[in-house]
């Protein structure tokens, strides 16, 4: 316990699924916390509760990571509001549905490489220099095993999440020594998302995976705790994959 404190954290998609459950993990090991996801009053909320539980300083803060210029404001708003930060978690994604390849509208592709490839490479690059000025930092990426086993279903995605864990190995170097930069590829999770997956989707990770099952929300922290902290401190440019080990 503590592993994390003195640090502030920001945490991108954090009101929900993945994001909230790193976020009450740093709470857990010290760190004060920035929440971050489009919607203000669930900011809000979960910045009480958060507060509530752990006792920390719990900021809310509401902006689309999709947009370059909000990226730039939020920065710009954490400097003045919260102070320096030690942790950048880019874990805000989307991956909405199409019928087919063919069907993929340029709106839903721009969407898709914004939210998931764009605004992780702007907030990495804007805030992680602040970081190397300012003493360093650990930036995380949350990719996907999209990444490496895409689907049909999920291309675009697919493709901005590889060009993610392209960019960790990259601002690894860019940001060095000072700031490291590493990914989570992410596996299958029961996070709220999975509540609209197929009834067959059970099944399948059953039989596909070396551990015969979906992960708990709560079973990433230790990873990200892990790369948050100093116990990762000659670790950089890497891609940590937590998937249940897809045969």
């Amino acid at each position: 316990m503590g592993s994390l404190d003195g640090r502030t954290a920001v945490i991108t998609g954090g009101t929900r699924g993945l994001g909230w459950e790193m976020a009450r993990g740093f709470a857990r090991e010290g760190a004060d916390i920035v929440l971050v996801s489009r919607k203000a009053q669930a900011c809000a909320d979960r910045a009480a509760e958060l507060h509530a539980e752990f006792g920390v300083r719990v900021l809310g803060r509401a902006a689309n990571v999709g947009d370059w210029d909000q990226c730039d404001a939020l920065v710009d708003w954490l400097a003045a509001e919260a102070g320096p930060m030690r942790v950048l978690v880019n874990n805000a994604g989307m991956s909405p549905l199409y019928p087919s390849v063919d069907r993929v509208s340029e709106a839903l592709f721009d969407k898709v490489i914004a939210t998931n490839l764009k605004g992780p490479f702007r907030l990495t690059a804007n805030l992680g220099s602040r970081m190397a000025a300012g003493g360093g930092g650990s930036i995380i990426n949350i990719s996907s095993l999209e990444a490496i086993r895409p689907t049909a279903a999920a291309v675009p995605y697919a493709a901005a999440k590889a060009g993610l864990d392209a960019m960790t190995a990259g601002m690894a170097q860019a940001l060095a020594p000072d700031v490291r930069v590493n990914s989570i590829l992410a596996g299958p999770f029961l996070t709220d998302i999975a509540q609209a997956w197929p009834e067959s989707a059970t099944e399948q990770i059953a039989e596909g995976f070396a551990l015969r099952r979906a992960g708990r929300p709560e079973e990433v922290v230790g990873a990200a705790v892990f790369l948050a902290s100093e116990a990762s401190s000659y670790c950089t440019g890497s891609v940590l994959r937590l998937d249940g080990g897809p045969k």
